[in-house]
């Protein structure tokens, strides 16, 4: 079963005066319903958990990210298997499903989610429910002294990250996220529509290798720093998180809380430092 990540377009171009057709190429935005079974083996239950907007490719990535960073599993082990469900569905609506059976022993609350649970491809789960959350269920204290870096360092991450950004080189409109070492190493880079997605994929991927906390890395994200952004970070053990564009007042108190040093409108040869300023060399 395969999706594009890319649809091809018919436009018309004005430029120079002049118009012209040509085939564009966009990139691709569609919904995934994360179903989710659980609970022991002789009672097990289903739900629809959500529906997220994204761009096809690392679906499972995105899952097991989403699921980590969101609080619902605490490692791999949580699940037994994901899939895409039902033969008796067309390979163009498995694609835009995908079955989490969940380990019986798993802790999983249902109620928490019916009350407080929404997604879509530009937010993750938001506002005081999301605070409570990260405050709970964090995982990682991150330490004032690792890692250290130099301003050279965040400079060049932005020169790294473009050019292995296919889809947005191919089409203009998508988002990315790449993890870096803290010598400036590019390690994963996940790209799609939503910036959480991005970054779910990233976190996603790395957790099927399990190798969390993440605490001697830099993480990149294209765009601004939201709050659920800086939430998936701190959840991850994300030590240093930049942006090329800036954060939101919520992603400073937050980020502010936890201790992870946050940059924003890392470009043009500069940043600026919001929290967590003692990770960087300041000459």
């Amino acid at each position: 079963m395969y999706q594009s990540s890319t649809r091809e377009r018919a436009i018309i171009k004005f430029r120079d005066n002049r118009f012209e057709t040509l085939n564009d190429h966009l990139a691709s935005e569609e919904p995934l319903e994360i179903q989710l079974a659980y609970g022991p083996v002789s009672q097990r239950q289903q739900m629809s958990l959500a529906v997220t907007m994204r761009t096809p490719g690392a679906d499972f990535d995105l899952v097991y990210g989403f699921l980590f960073t969101e609080g619902l599993i605490q490692s791999r082990k949580d699940v037994l298997q994901m899939r895409y469900p039902g033969v008796q569905l067309s390979p163009e609506a498995q694609e835009n499903s995908i079955l989490v059976e969940l380990h019986p022993s798993a802790r999983f609350d249902a109620a928490r989610l019916q009350r407080h649970f929404y997604t879509s491809s530009s937010c993750g789960i938001c506002g005081k429910a999301s605070l409570e959350m990260v405050q709970s269920q964090s995982a990682f204290l991150l330490s004032t002294h690792q890692p250290i870096i130099h301003p050279d360092i965040l400079l060049g991450l932005p020169e790294a990250l473009l050019p292995q950004q296919s889809l947005f080189n191919h089409t203009g409109g998508i988002h990315a996220a790449g993890l870096f070492s803290s010598r400036g190493d590019l390690l994963y880079l996940r790209e799609d529509v939503g910036r959480h997605n991005a970054l779910d994929k990233v976190i996603g991927a790395v957790l099927q290798k399990q190798s969390l906390p993440l605490s001697d890395t830099i993480l990149l994200v294209s765009g601004r720093a939201g709050f659920e952004l800086v939430q998936k970070a701190v959840m991850a053990g994300i030590p240093i998180m930049a942006a090329v564009g800036a954060p939101s007042s919520l992603a400073v108190e937050l980020a502010e809380a936890h201790n992870l040093t946050l940059v924003g409108f890392l470009r043009d040869g500069g940043f600026n430092i919001y929290t967590g300023g003692e990770r960087i060399v300041l000459q």
